[in-house]
């Protein structure tokens, strides 16, 4: 029997599920970093570990791996020529190798039109229009990723200095940043310097907390935050594309900080980024056999 496989790859893990012919699954499994921009060799070796342990758990034998039909979608793959590079190194008979932002797309919208907005530790839109599918953003916080977990900590510690050196007003936050470093700015610098995308990311739920609790700075920074994605939407949603869904650990909680238009457009994700290359395998695989 025939077996399809849909794959879910980026930075902190992988996830893989077997399914039927008619998408239903029959088995899931996880490992390790799928990211195929930072190693090839660790995302390769992930994907077939999950894939092992999602026909375990389906009660297949670990043989049928060379027989699944599969969709992956990995950080990473939008990349150059990542996305050949590791469908020639696969296992698998057949293998179509995604963006996880598209994944991501199908699982949160199914087949409508509609956009969704990737909030995580980066950020990313993608949209799709009668059929068509436009990918924005993403660049990395450094240069891009408005919105995303490591550039509003970035800008939090910023703004710490900021207020430490009198050029901006203090705060509650601001304080506790500074107490965090041991009143030092020389220790956020040297953090700064150092820090990964993630040691950044990981600053932003106190943004949020804290402009709960009415704190002025937290509040600037995540209204220059909406902003931005505002910004995005507006050049990335079509007119008559009413459906956006905000994805990743911050999408809920930049929900209800959207303008009321977007707002109202706003629908909770249909389903995860792994049904959605479940589902884009019997759009491409099954239905392919159906019709011939």
């Amino acid at each position: 029997m025939t077996y399809l496989l849909g794959i879910d790859g980026g930075g902190t893990g992988c996830r893989a599920a077997v399914a039927d012919m008619e998408g239903r699954i029959l088995g899931t499994g996880r490992s390790g970093s799928a990211n195929i921009m930072t190693d090839m060799n660790v995302a390769r070796a992930n994907i077939i570990e999950a894939t092992t342990f999602a026909l375990r758990d389906a009660g297949l034998d670990a043989a049928e791996i060379s027989s699944l039909d599969a969709v992956l979608g990995l950080a990473g793959a939008n990349v150059g020529s990542n996305a050949a590079d590791l469908r020639a190194a696969l296992p698998f008979r057949n293998a179509s190798v995604h963006s996880d932002g598209f994944i991501a797309l199908q699982g949160a919208i199914g087949d409508h039109d509609g956009t969704v907005v990737i909030l995580g530790t980066g950020s990313a839109f993608i949209t799709r229009a009668g059929g068509e599918v436009r990918f924005a953003g993403g660049w990395g916080f450094k240069v891009g990723d408005l919105g995303g977990g490591a550039r509003l900590g970035r800008a939090l510690l910023e703004e710490t200095l900021l207020a430490h050196d009198g050029f901006h007003p203090s705060s509650g936050l601001t304080a506790k940043v500074m107490a965090r470093f041991g009143g030092d700015p020389h220790a956020i610098v040297q953090f700064a310097h150092a820090a990964t995308p993630s040691d950044f990311g990981a600053l932003a739920p106190m943004i949020f907390d804290h402009a709960d609790n009415g704190d002025a700075v937290a509040a600037g920074l995540l209204d220059a935050a909406v902003r931005q994605i505002e910004e995005g939407l507006a050049t990335v949603m079509q007119p008559g594309a009413h459906r956006l869904a905000l994805l990743g650990g911050l999408g809920p909680l930049y929900e209800p900080r959207l303008s009321p238009a977007y707002r109202a457009r706003l629908h909770k994700p249909l389903n995860d980024a792994l049904t959605g290359a479940v589902q884009l395998a019997v759009k491409q695989f099954a239905l392919e056999r159906i019709h011939g």
